[in-house]
């Protein structure tokens, strides 16, 4: 099936995301988007996923990716599968943007999830931790609280 990609950027923080295939075109198997993470930009808090399993492709520069407390470098044409549960997060320590391809089967995570968070943490001042992590619960990821928080 050759279905568009879409063309929106989704701004969350520092990092813009765009779909190019999202679940009403897969039949709901999977989405796809690609995201771009600026260097040394402030990324999301370690998470797991509850009911999907989530594959990375490296496009261009490289992210440090700690999965299950083992960090790896994914550069281009790195790989990655993260399945359900596993605790994990990235961050771009280098000098370049780094830009990857996630692939979410199934299909479970969308646009909205991306658009609800970046509503939460593109407004002016600190971020409201935990008004984000209500948001990453309601669309089945787990956040792993911060000791501040007190593991909630």
């Amino acid at each position: 099936m050759n279905a568009p990609s879409s063309s929106e950027t989704i701004r969350v923080g520092q990092i813009e995301v765009c779909f190019r295939l999202q679940a009403s075109q897969t039949g709901g198997h999977l989405t796809m988007f690609e995201f771009r993470v600026p260097a040394r930009a402030r990324v999301p808090v370690p998470h797991s996923h509850v009911a999907y399993d989530e594959t990375i492709y490296g496009l261009d520069g490289a992210l440090t990716w700690t999965v299950d407390g083992r960090p790896m470098e994914v550069g281009p044409g790195g790989v990655l599968f993260i399945r359900p549960g596993v605790v994990h997060h990235f961050e771009n320590t280098g000098a370049a943007d780094a830009r990857q391809l996630s692939v979410i089967t199934p299909g479970i995570l969308g646009p909205e999830y991306f658009r609800e968070i970046g509503e939460v943490v593109n407004v002016n001042g600190p971020s409201d931790l935990e008004r984000v992590m209500a948001v990453m619960q309601r669309h089945g990821l787990q956040p792993v609280a911060p000791a501040s928080l007190g593991g909630r």
